[in-house]
């Protein structure tokens, strides 16, 4: 008896295809950090002024966050495979450009190049994740190990970073993504088998792709340039009148379109909606607090590149015993709301203690708990984040469904580095004036009080948004833990609370 034409059996090579797409991962969200570390010594040797040294940062956050719907789309038409194949030659192929920069104008393009590609690279990877493992309990295991990388990946970036820059030089930070990328492309092509008819060969949508990726620009040029030269600044305004003008023409566009960029049916589901928004939101408070802890520990606590990198790690290994120990246990239990609600109040907790920084507070009595709780917290709310957003879409919307996860991450990572850096320039400002005014004699003194004081008050805006994140995540999101029972048995019709099981995966016939 032939079964079913829609029955498939699992990938037999799921497991190695899923560790070339994690090695992706880690490569992309290591480049977010390590070209971090290497930037004071890229400048000096390249005579790059402090007026244009933010575009070694801008022009990779351009490229990568205004072309990722577009990445998505992509995906779903020439397949995910071919895409993240081409994405990982791209990335490596721009990543030795900027490793042999012999001027400023070599390396800001060689970023953006960096950036185009990974908008290509970043949402094929989730999608042939979401596509490949449809079993609950293996899709949990999958999406903890994708969510460990996702999170802590960018920590592992500042240690690396720092190594490199400190032993060797800061081409370096860019040709280590050479063989990451050529190992992942390679075990990608020989081993990776995309599900048949999982694309959508729908004609692209034109006017979509040019409105999404203008005002996706606009937006995080907007919160860049904010940083740099104010909110009050005109074309900062600009910026951000022309970011809201474009996308709300871009929604409106979409609602009419046949074939549209973004099918506004995969964002208006009220749980893939509710972990876009959290999701964006938690990512805010995280880089403003990497921002904040490099700058406390290498300045104020005097330590080296790499002491630095591997004072990140137990944030590192809370984010991967979250993710893989904790998320991943659970989430085949429990709806994901219960998960990700308290895992962004645990990371709030832990945010909450870096609020009583001082010039002298102590690494392992201060710090390190808090490095924990955050990881732990995020880690437990990374994974079934990851999984819900991309679970119940149809195969054709994979792609695209993909690129809104990498979106609210890469605009909230925009946000929160200039939203959370001028709240803490402002308030180290207004420190410096008034403990001048009382008649500090100790300059030097003054200015490092004024920049922790300045950090404190920016973690505790982090702190608040964490707390919203969670109130967003437990309010909107609603879907039952997965069920591996068929649709319609009573053993899946629902969650102990109650709620509708959104979030079944049919079981495979053998």
């Amino acid at each position: 008896m032939s079964k079913p034409a829609d029955i498939r059996l699992p990938d037999p090579s799921r497991w190695k295809a899923l560790a070339f797409i994690a090695l992706a991962q880690l490569m992309v969200v290591l480049d977010a950090t390590i070209v971090n570390i290497a930037l004071p010594h890229a400048q000096t040797a390249l005579g790059i002024t402090d007026a244009n040294k933010q575009w070694v940062i801008t022009a990779y956050a351009l490229a990568f966050g205004g072309l990722l719907l577009f990445g998505g789309r992509i995906a779903d038409l020439w397949g995910r495979k071919r895409t993240f194949v081409v994405g990982l030659i791209g990335f490596a192929l721009a990543s030795a450009l900027g490793g042999a920069a012999q001027n400023q104008g070599m390396l800001f393009g060689s970023r953006a190049l960096q950036g185009v590609f990974g908008a290509l690279l970043a949402p094929a990877a989730l999608s042939l994740l979401a596509v490949m493992f449809t079993d609950a309990k293996e899709r949990a295991k999958a999406f903890g190990i994708y969510g460990a990388i996702a999170g802590g990946g960018g920590a592992v970036g500042l240690i690396l970073g720092g190594f490199l820059t400190q032993t060797l030089n800061w081409r370096w930070t860019f040709l280590v993504n050479i063989p990451f990328a050529v190992i992942a492309a390679a075990g990608a092509y020989f081993v990776i088998r995309e599900p048949a008819g999982s694309r959508n060969r729908s004609s692209l949508d034109i006017p979509g792709v040019v409105l999404s990726a203008l005002g996706l620009v606009s937006l995080v040029y907007g919160f860049t340039r904010a940083e740099s030269s104010g909110w009050s600044d005109p074309l900062t305004i600009g910026m951000f009148i022309a970011s809201g003008v474009l996308l709300l023409s871009f929604v409106l566009t979409e609602a009419k379109v046949t074939s549209p960029l973004l099918p506004l049916r995969v964002v208006m589901d009220r749980n893939r909606g509710g972990v876009y928004l959290s999701l964006g939101l938690a990512i805010i408070a995280m880089f403003g607090l990497f921002l904040f802890l490099t700058y406390y520990l290498q300045v104020v606590k005097g330590y080296s590149p790499i002491r630095t990198g591997f004072a990140f790690l137990p944030m590192i290994a809370g984010m991967i015993t979250g993710s893989t120990q904790i998320g991943a246990r659970l989430m085949t239990r429990v709806p994901a709301r219960k998960l990700m609600g308290p895992g962004f109040l645990t990371a709030a907790v832990g945010m909450l203690l870096l609020t009583q920084l001082e010039i002298d507070s102590s690494y392992p009595a201060l710090i390190l708990p808090a490095q924990v709780l955050l990881g732990l917290g995020m880690g437990t709310a990374f994974m079934p984040a990851m999984s819900l957003a991309t679970h119940g879409v149809e195969p054709r919307d994979s792609g695209v469904a993909s690129a809104m996860v990498n979106t609210s991450q890469q605009v909230g990572g925009a946000i929160g580095t200039a939203l959370l850096n001028t709240v803490a320039a402002s308030a180290a400002t207004a420190y410096a004036t008034s403990h001048a005014a009382l008649g500090a004699t100790d300059p030097q003194l003054l200015k490092l009080q004024s920049m922790v004081h300045g950090f404190t008050g920016a973690i505790w805006w982090a702190v608040g948004i964490l707390v919203v994140a969670a109130a967003i995540a437990v309010t909107f999101i609603n879907a039952g833990r997965p069920s591996t029972a068929p649709a319609g048995s009573a053993s899946g019709s629902g969650d102990a609370d109650g709620v509708e099981d959104e979030f079944k995966v049919p079981v495979v016939a053998h």
